[in-house]
């Protein structure tokens, strides 16, 4: 009810929040995104976004590719952020020179995620000897961790 009187009115005021985007990730030139759909010929690479074709695609280029329109539906962004200099579409050169000053394979390589994938690649080439061989240490080592909790 409206204007009742024996309902007092909250008269407590919330402190202001200090407020912080939700998102840190943003798309921009220089952004460096993996390709994460299985279906696509870049699977599994990363790439550079150097320009910007309407607000679903961008243009993204990479030393071991050729530069390519691909959909952001496609792209998984990562953190790492390469500086053009705000130069839309950049040469080869000056992008190779970039991400070499911006050490983007060794970053990305001591990543969790780089990580991650790595070793899923790495799983994804065992033989089965090897596989045998991972077993075997796995259940010396559980043996261990038995033997030294008793």
């Amino acid at each position: 009810r409206h204007g009742d009187d024996r309902f007092p009115k909250r008269t407590k005021k919330r402190p202001l929040a200090v407020v912080t985007m939700p998102f840190t990730r943003n798309i921009e030139l220089g952004r460096v995104c993996l390709v994460n759909l299985a279906a696509d010929p870049l699977y599994g690479k990363l790439v550079t976004i150097v320009d910007f074709v309407d607000m679903n695609r961008v243009l993204v280029d990479s030393p071991s590719i050729q530069r390519c329109v691909i959909s952001l539906r496609r792209l998984a962004v990562t953190s790492l952020v390469v500086d053009l200099a705000e130069e839309k579409s950049p040469s080869k050169e000056t992008l190779a020179a970039a991400l070499k000053a911006a050490d983007v394979e060794g970053k990305w390589a001591a990543s969790s995620w780089g990580t991650k994938i790595a070793k899923a690649a790495a799983r994804k080439n065992l033989t089965d000897f090897d596989r045998y061989k991972v077993m075997v240490a796995r259940v010396k080592r559980s043996a261990l961790i038995k033997k030294a909790l008793k």
